[in-house]
Protein backbone atom coordinates (compact mmCIF):
# COMPACT_ATOMS: atom_id res chain seq x y z
CA UNK A 1 0.00 0.00 0.00
CA UNK A 2 1.09 3.36 -0.65
CA UNK A 3 0.98 5.46 2.15
CA UNK A 4 -0.33 9.36 1.98
CA UNK A 5 1.11 11.14 5.20
CA UNK A 6 -0.63 14.88 6.12
CA UNK A 7 1.20 16.96 6.25
CA UNK A 8 2.98 18.38 9.47
CA UNK A 9 0.19 21.23 11.58
CA UNK A 10 2.09 24.58 11.53
CA UNK A 11 0.86 27.74 13.35
CA UNK A 12 -1.26 29.88 10.98
CA UNK A 13 -3.13 27.17 9.66
CA UNK A 14 -6.65 26.39 10.01
CA UNK A 15 -8.08 23.65 11.82
CA UNK A 16 -11.86 22.26 11.06
CA UNK A 17 -13.98 21.15 13.99
CA UNK A 18 -16.37 18.94 12.87
CA UNK A 19 -19.13 16.19 14.27
CA UNK A 20 -18.79 12.81 13.01
CA UNK A 21 -20.69 11.05 15.44
CA UNK A 22 -22.56 12.18 18.65
CA UNK A 23 -24.11 15.64 19.19
CA UNK A 24 -21.77 18.25 20.70
CA UNK A 25 -22.12 20.86 23.49
CA UNK A 26 -21.96 24.39 22.25
CA UNK A 27 -20.04 26.06 24.69
CA UNK A 28 -17.62 23.60 25.25
CA UNK A 29 -16.94 23.73 21.06
CA UNK A 30 -16.42 27.45 21.61
CA UNK A 31 -13.75 27.13 24.41
CA UNK A 32 -11.55 24.58 22.65
CA UNK A 33 -12.57 27.19 19.46
CA UNK A 34 -10.47 29.92 21.56
CA UNK A 35 -8.01 27.45 22.53
CA UNK A 36 -6.89 27.02 18.74
CA UNK A 37 -6.81 30.59 18.06
CA UNK A 38 -4.86 31.54 21.18
CA UNK A 39 -2.46 29.29 20.26
CA UNK A 40 -2.22 31.21 16.69
CA UNK A 41 -4.01 28.55 14.75
CA UNK A 42 -7.84 29.53 12.33
CA UNK A 43 -10.43 27.49 13.02
CA UNK A 44 -13.65 26.94 11.17
CA UNK A 45 -17.06 25.09 12.73
CA UNK A 46 -18.30 22.23 10.35
CA UNK A 47 -21.69 23.98 8.67
CA UNK A 48 -23.84 21.14 10.77
CA UNK A 49 -21.86 21.09 13.58
CA UNK A 50 -24.59 21.81 16.23
CA UNK A 51 -27.31 20.22 14.03
CA UNK A 52 -28.78 17.35 16.67
CA UNK A 53 -30.92 14.44 15.87
CA UNK A 54 -31.44 12.52 18.96
CA UNK A 55 -28.17 10.50 19.81
CA UNK A 56 -27.01 12.21 16.47
CA UNK A 57 -25.10 15.16 15.76
CA UNK A 58 -27.53 15.98 12.84
CA UNK A 59 -28.46 13.41 10.08
CA UNK A 60 -26.05 11.08 8.35
CA UNK A 61 -26.57 14.06 4.87
CA UNK A 62 -25.46 16.91 7.31
CA UNK A 63 -22.53 14.88 9.04
CA UNK A 64 -21.12 13.48 6.10
CA UNK A 65 -21.18 16.77 3.84
CA UNK A 66 -18.67 18.62 6.73
CA UNK A 67 -17.04 15.53 6.96
CA UNK A 68 -16.55 15.92 2.66
CA UNK A 69 -16.33 19.63 3.15
CA UNK A 70 -13.64 19.47 5.59
CA UNK A 71 -11.50 17.35 3.14
CA UNK A 72 -12.29 19.26 0.01
CA UNK A 73 -11.52 22.78 1.44
CA UNK A 74 -7.73 23.61 0.74
CA UNK A 75 -6.93 25.85 3.26
CA UNK A 76 -8.36 23.22 6.14
CA UNK A 77 -5.16 21.67 7.44
CA UNK A 78 -6.34 19.54 10.54
CA UNK A 79 -9.77 18.03 11.11
CA UNK A 80 -10.45 18.01 14.83
CA UNK A 81 -13.55 15.92 15.61
CA UNK A 82 -15.62 17.25 18.48
CA UNK A 83 -16.45 14.09 20.13
CA UNK A 84 -17.26 10.36 19.98
CA UNK A 85 -20.31 8.54 21.00
CA UNK A 86 -22.29 6.74 18.09
CA UNK A 87 -22.83 7.50 14.41
CA UNK A 88 -19.47 7.63 12.23
CA UNK A 89 -20.33 4.30 11.52
CA UNK A 90 -23.28 5.11 9.93
CA UNK A 91 -21.32 7.27 7.33
CA UNK A 92 -18.46 4.91 5.86
CA UNK A 93 -20.03 3.41 2.68
CA UNK A 94 -21.04 6.25 1.73
CA UNK A 95 -17.60 8.32 2.19
CA UNK A 96 -16.19 9.35 -1.07
CA UNK A 97 -12.76 7.57 -0.07
CA UNK A 98 -11.39 9.10 -3.60
CA UNK A 99 -11.95 12.66 -2.14
CA UNK A 100 -9.95 11.90 1.04
CA UNK A 101 -6.53 10.05 -1.03
CA UNK A 102 -6.78 13.59 -3.37
CA UNK A 103 -6.78 16.06 -0.03
CA UNK A 104 -4.69 14.02 2.66
CA UNK A 105 -4.78 16.12 5.97
CA UNK A 106 -4.34 15.10 9.60
CA UNK A 107 -7.53 14.03 10.92
CA UNK A 108 -7.85 13.42 14.29
CA UNK A 109 -10.31 11.95 16.91
CA UNK A 110 -10.83 8.53 18.92
CA UNK A 111 -13.62 6.40 20.68
CA UNK A 112 -16.19 6.28 18.03
CA UNK A 113 -14.13 8.01 15.91
CA UNK A 114 -11.59 4.45 15.37
CA UNK A 115 -14.37 3.66 12.49
CA UNK A 116 -12.66 6.25 10.47
CA UNK A 117 -9.14 6.13 11.55
CA UNK A 118 -9.28 3.20 10.62
CA UNK A 119 -11.38 3.40 7.24
CA UNK A 120 -9.18 6.20 5.91
CA UNK A 121 -6.20 4.06 6.53
CA UNK A 122 -7.76 1.04 4.54
CA UNK A 123 -10.03 2.70 1.75
CA UNK A 124 -7.69 6.00 1.32
CA UNK A 125 -4.27 4.53 2.47
CA UNK A 126 -4.15 8.08 5.03
CA UNK A 127 -2.29 7.89 7.82
CA UNK A 128 -4.43 9.56 10.80
CA UNK A 129 -4.56 10.02 14.60
CA UNK A 130 -6.02 8.08 17.46
CA UNK A 131 -5.71 11.71 19.96
CA UNK A 132 -7.69 14.29 22.14
CA UNK A 133 -10.92 15.86 20.43
CA UNK A 134 -12.24 18.88 20.68
CA UNK A 135 -15.28 18.68 23.10
CA UNK A 136 -13.90 15.74 25.48
CA UNK A 137 -10.26 17.44 25.67
CA UNK A 138 -9.48 20.87 24.01
CA UNK A 139 -13.21 22.08 25.53
CA UNK A 140 -11.93 21.22 29.32
CA UNK A 141 -8.96 21.59 31.06
CA UNK A 142 -6.16 20.13 28.91
CA UNK A 143 -3.85 17.74 30.42
CA UNK A 144 -0.21 18.34 30.15
CA UNK A 145 0.64 15.22 29.39
CA UNK A 146 -2.00 15.14 26.26
CA UNK A 147 -1.61 18.63 25.15
CA UNK A 148 2.51 18.18 25.34
CA UNK A 149 1.82 14.82 23.38
CA UNK A 150 -0.65 16.39 20.66
CA UNK A 151 1.94 19.03 19.30
CA UNK A 152 4.57 16.67 19.46
CA UNK A 153 2.66 14.76 16.84
CA UNK A 154 1.80 17.17 14.96
CA UNK A 155 4.88 18.21 14.55
CA UNK A 156 5.99 15.11 13.02
CA UNK A 157 8.28 14.48 16.28
CA UNK A 158 9.14 10.10 16.26
CA UNK A 159 7.49 8.65 19.02
CA UNK A 160 8.33 6.58 21.71
CA UNK A 161 5.58 5.05 23.73
CA UNK A 162 6.75 3.30 27.42
CA UNK A 163 4.63 1.36 29.00
CA UNK A 164 3.14 2.78 32.68
CA UNK A 165 2.21 0.61 35.93
CA UNK A 166 1.85 -2.62 33.14
CA UNK A 167 1.70 -5.94 33.24
CA UNK A 168 3.99 -7.61 30.87
CA UNK A 169 1.17 -10.83 29.24
CA UNK A 170 3.27 -11.95 26.88
CA UNK A 171 7.00 -10.56 26.09
CA UNK A 172 8.53 -10.30 22.78
CA UNK A 173 9.49 -8.00 20.52
CA UNK A 174 7.51 -7.24 17.13
CA UNK A 175 6.96 -4.65 14.39
CA UNK A 176 3.61 -3.96 11.52
CA UNK A 177 1.41 -1.29 10.98
CA UNK A 178 -0.32 0.65 13.92
CA UNK A 179 -4.05 -0.32 13.87
CA UNK A 180 -6.40 0.50 16.71
CA UNK A 181 -8.27 2.59 19.49
CA UNK A 182 -11.84 1.59 21.14
CA UNK A 183 -12.20 -2.32 21.41
CA UNK A 184 -16.03 -2.26 20.66
CA UNK A 185 -15.90 0.00 17.96
CA UNK A 186 -13.32 -1.56 16.01
CA UNK A 187 -15.46 -4.98 16.03
CA UNK A 188 -18.38 -2.95 15.23
CA UNK A 189 -16.55 -3.09 11.54
CA UNK A 190 -16.88 -6.83 11.45
CA UNK A 191 -18.50 -8.14 8.04
CA UNK A 192 -16.79 -4.87 6.48
CA UNK A 193 -13.25 -5.05 4.59
CA UNK A 194 -11.04 -3.31 7.57
CA UNK A 195 -7.99 -5.72 8.38
CA UNK A 196 -4.87 -4.88 7.18
CA UNK A 197 -3.29 -6.90 4.64
CA UNK A 198 0.27 -6.66 5.87
CA UNK A 199 0.92 -7.46 9.51
CA UNK A 200 -0.23 -5.18 12.09
CA UNK A 201 -0.09 -4.50 15.75
CA UNK A 202 -3.27 -3.70 17.70
CA UNK A 203 -3.83 -0.75 20.06
CA UNK A 204 -6.66 -1.11 22.23
CA UNK A 205 -8.59 0.70 25.00
CA UNK A 206 -11.91 0.72 26.09
CA UNK A 207 -14.56 2.00 28.78
CA UNK A 208 -17.12 0.76 31.33
CA UNK A 209 -17.42 -2.83 29.42
CA UNK A 210 -17.85 -6.13 31.27
CA UNK A 211 -15.06 -8.64 31.12
CA UNK A 212 -17.42 -10.95 29.44
CA UNK A 213 -17.94 -8.52 26.76
CA UNK A 214 -14.21 -7.99 25.93
CA UNK A 215 -13.59 -11.57 25.84
CA UNK A 216 -16.50 -11.59 22.96
CA UNK A 217 -15.34 -8.75 20.96
CA UNK A 218 -11.52 -10.08 21.05
CA UNK A 219 -13.45 -13.74 20.47
CA UNK A 220 -14.65 -12.09 16.85
CA UNK A 221 -12.28 -10.13 15.83
CA UNK A 222 -9.51 -13.42 15.89
CA UNK A 223 -12.39 -15.85 14.34
CA UNK A 224 -11.51 -13.30 10.70
CA UNK A 225 -9.01 -15.41 9.80
CA UNK A 226 -6.74 -12.47 8.41
CA UNK A 227 -6.68 -11.03 11.45
CA UNK A 228 -5.66 -13.51 13.10
CA UNK A 229 -2.94 -14.30 10.49
CA UNK A 230 -1.55 -10.81 10.50
CA UNK A 231 -1.68 -9.39 13.91
CA UNK A 232 2.13 -9.11 15.39
CA UNK A 233 1.42 -7.29 18.80
CA UNK A 234 -1.31 -6.72 21.59
CA UNK A 235 -0.83 -3.29 23.18
CA UNK A 236 -3.20 -2.51 25.89
CA UNK A 237 -4.40 0.69 27.19
CA UNK A 238 -6.61 1.88 29.97
CA UNK A 239 -9.78 -0.60 30.43
CA UNK A 240 -11.92 1.37 32.52
CA UNK A 241 -14.80 0.90 34.75
CA UNK A 242 -14.07 -2.35 34.47
CA UNK A 243 -16.59 -4.78 36.23
CA UNK A 244 -13.70 -7.48 37.91
CA UNK A 245 -10.16 -6.43 37.35
CA UNK A 246 -9.06 -10.26 38.09
CA UNK A 247 -11.05 -11.71 35.42
CA UNK A 248 -9.56 -9.21 32.85
CA UNK A 249 -6.22 -10.33 33.36
CA UNK A 250 -7.02 -13.81 33.65
CA UNK A 251 -8.86 -13.63 30.16
CA UNK A 252 -5.39 -11.68 28.69
CA UNK A 253 -3.42 -14.37 30.50
CA UNK A 254 -5.41 -17.07 28.67
CA UNK A 255 -5.30 -14.92 25.52
CA UNK A 256 -1.38 -14.75 25.75
CA UNK A 257 -0.95 -18.34 25.33
CA UNK A 258 -3.71 -19.14 22.50
CA UNK A 259 -1.30 -16.36 20.54
CA UNK A 260 2.01 -16.78 21.68
CA UNK A 261 2.34 -12.75 20.69
CA UNK A 262 3.33 -9.98 22.85
CA UNK A 263 0.46 -9.21 24.88
CA UNK A 264 1.44 -6.09 27.27
CA UNK A 265 -0.78 -3.71 28.75
CA UNK A 266 0.10 0.13 30.45
CA UNK A 267 0.00 2.52 27.33
CA UNK A 268 -1.38 6.04 27.67
CA UNK A 269 -4.58 4.95 25.31
CA UNK A 270 -7.67 5.77 27.34
CA UNK A 271 -10.69 7.51 27.76
CA UNK A 272 -9.46 9.38 30.49
CA UNK A 273 -7.72 12.97 30.45
CA UNK A 274 -4.27 11.79 29.70
CA UNK A 275 -3.63 9.86 26.23
CA UNK A 276 -1.49 9.60 23.72
CA UNK A 277 -1.94 10.80 20.34
CA UNK A 278 -0.81 7.95 18.23
CA UNK A 279 -0.88 7.44 14.17
CA UNK A 280 -3.22 5.13 12.77
CA UNK A 281 -1.24 3.37 9.74
CA UNK A 282 2.35 4.32 10.38
CA UNK A 283 4.87 1.76 10.91
CA UNK A 284 6.08 0.83 14.76
CA UNK A 285 8.41 -1.04 16.07
CA UNK A 286 7.79 -2.99 19.68
CA UNK A 287 11.21 -3.01 21.37
CA UNK A 288 11.62 -4.07 24.73
CA UNK A 289 8.13 -3.22 25.80
CA UNK A 290 8.15 0.60 23.99
CA UNK A 291 6.61 1.57 20.95
CA UNK A 292 8.31 3.56 17.95
CA UNK A 293 6.67 5.06 15.33
CA UNK A 294 8.40 7.57 13.43
CA UNK A 295 7.86 9.20 9.87
CA UNK A 296 4.23 9.69 9.69
CA UNK A 297 3.82 13.09 8.22
CA UNK A 298 5.24 14.59 4.78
Amino acid sequence: MNLIKPKKLQIGDKIRIIAPSGPVEADKIELAKTYFEQKGYKVELGKHLYSNLNYLAGNDNERLEDLHEAFNDDETKAIICARGGYGALRLIDKIDYELIKKNPKIFCGYSDITVLNIMFYQKANLITFSGPMAQSDFGNEICTFTEDGFFKVMDGEPLSIPRYNSIVYNSGDAEGIIIGGNLSTITSLCGRDFVPDSKFMLLVEDLNEPVYKIDRYFTQLLAIPKFKTNITAILLGEFLNIDNQDYLKDFFRSLSKELNIPIISGYPISHSKTKETVPIGAYGYLKDCVLEIKNYTA
